[in-house]
């Protein structure tokens, strides 16, 4: 790659953390600590430990207990994601301490957050717009540390499982303990809807672009089908030496891979051939390939 390509790719990184940085500063100074919501993670920590002593900012809390992960994310990952993480942690640490303080006094703020008239809504744009920032920064291959971090440790040993999911599963214990100081079981019920919120806009921003569908289809009428697949809706049939359990025939499973929208022209094009046909159609987070996402795009 050449230096220009190569500084071209770092502003564009910068860009996505500066901006998924601001999404997340936002979302945690204006939405979820003011209204005593423990999103999770090492920010989730922060913020009850600002509760219980306010003179600890949020943001600089997050900075100090996200040291130790960063040490030991230089030794497992990449070295380019750590510093990614660093930006994020930074930006978004300084931005919830600096800018937070004056966003809390825009009209948005008051409606939402000082009315307090319904909490849901707190849940779902608060957790909307943390989704949205750190699927940006996840997006550009860095992090805001804490779970977000915990989870690609995660990934390594567990690839099969989405970044949201496995985020989800490592808020869930600061969730609880939300519960315990906030005193209030509301407080915890309402940050699992922010949480579970702010992870489905995770998956979507980090696989938005790149999921599809696969199809297994089986069918007395295969060379057919996989003819009219091929031509009809212009995508490569895989065919896969299988046996019937009942039958102990052999016979070819035909695997697709197609993008969402062409999911009905496929399965109109085998039902019309062979009503009789059995397809089982999966979701898959990303598909990379000719007439896919290019294996080096992001």
């Amino acid at each position: 790659m050449l230096k220009r390509d190569i500084v071209k790719s770092f502003i564009i990184d910068l860009l996505f953390i500066t901006v998924g940085s601001v999404c997340y500063a936002v979302a945690i100074g204006m939405f979820s600590a003011p209204n005593n919501i423990a999103p999770g993670g090492l920010t989730g920590i922060a913020t009850l430990l600002n509760h219980l002593f306010d003179w600890i900012p949020i943001g600089t809390a997050t900075i100090v207990m996200n040291v130790p992960l960063l040490i030991v994310s230089w030794f497992v990952l990449s070295k380019s994601m750590v510093l990614r993480t660093l930006c994020g942690i930074v930006i978004s640490s300084v931005l919830t301490d600096v800018v937070s303080p004056y966003v809390d006094e825009l009209f948005l703020s008051r409606i939402v957050v000082e009315n307090g008239k319904d909490p849901l809504l707190v849940c779902i744009f608060g957790g909307a717009l943390l989704g949205l920032g750190v699927g940006l920064i996840l997006r550009r291959g860095g992090t805001t540390g804490g779970s977000e971090v915990i989870s690609r440790l995660l990934e390594k040993k567990y690839p099969h499982m989405s970044v949201g999911t496995l985020i989800l599963g490592v808020d869930a214990i600061v969730i609880t303990l939300s519960a315990i100081v906030y005193g209030q079981i509301e407080n915890a019920l309402y940050a699992v809807v922010f949480v579970f919120v702010g992870s489905q806009i995770i998956d979507r921003v980090v696989y938005g672009g790149r999921s599809g569908k696969m199809i297994m289809i089986m069918s007395k009428k295969q060379p057919e089908i996989t003819q009219a697949i091929m031509t009809k809706v212009n995508r490569g049939v895989t065919l896969l030496k299988s046996q019937g359990g009942y039958s102990g025939q052999d016979q070819n499973t035909m695997l697709v891979a197609v993008r969402k929208d062409e999911v009905y022209r496929l399965r109109k094009t085998v039902f019309d051939i062979d009503p009789d046909a059995f397809l089982m159609m999966l979701t898959t987070d990303e598909v990379r390939g000719l007439g896919f996402l290019h294996p080096y795009e992001d």
